[in-house]
């Protein structure tokens, strides 16, 4: 199983690294191409909406498994670890309700992008562009619930290097 979650920790990082890449080649492709010809390449900007989009949610992801998202953590400083262990055990939980529900409004969104046939630019369809946003939060759901588990199983969390 931890050979398994390396390997998805590693496909992930891959995905992340792999976009910015891009996105760097592509902006800078498109301002030399503006300053050298007088105009860029039409299809850039809306790629790069888009690549940012994926790049949030995937760092987002990734900021869940390694426990560095966003916290309110004043009574995480204050209280003492068993009242931290359950504080933990129930933002993890909190946190997984609402991604969750994120994530099936989310697929909604996406199945009606499909229905109705939306484009996204040119003749790219959105749909295929939009999975990023119930995928990532579905995982992240996943990854809190497993968080939440964990607290209430083994004790306080420790942050993933």
């Amino acid at each position: 199983m931890a050979a398994l979650l390396r390997i998805l920790h590693r496909a992930e990082d891959a995905v992340l690294v792999m976009l910015l890449l891009v996105m760097i080649a592509l902006a800078g492709f498109d301002i030399l191409s503006r300053l050298l010809f007088g105009g860029g390449v039409l299809w850039i900007p809306p790629t790069l909406r888009v690549m940012v989009l994926w790049v949030g949610l995937l760092g987002a992801l990734v900021a869940t498994r390694s426990r560095e998202h966003i916290a309110i953590d004043l009574i995480n400083r204050l209280a003492g670890d068993r009242v931290k262990r359950w504080l933990s055990v129930l933002t993890s939980a909190f946190a997984a309700v609402v991604c969750g529900v994120i994530a099936w409004h989310a697929g909604e969104f996406v199945r009606y992008a499909w229905e109705f046939g939306d484009v996204a630019f040119g003749r790219v369809p959105a749909w295929p562009l939009q999975l990023i946003i119930p995928l990532s939060f579905g995982l992240m759901a996943v990854r809190f619930v497993l968080q939440a588990l964990g607290s209430a199983l083994y004790g306080l969390p420790e942050k993933a290097a």
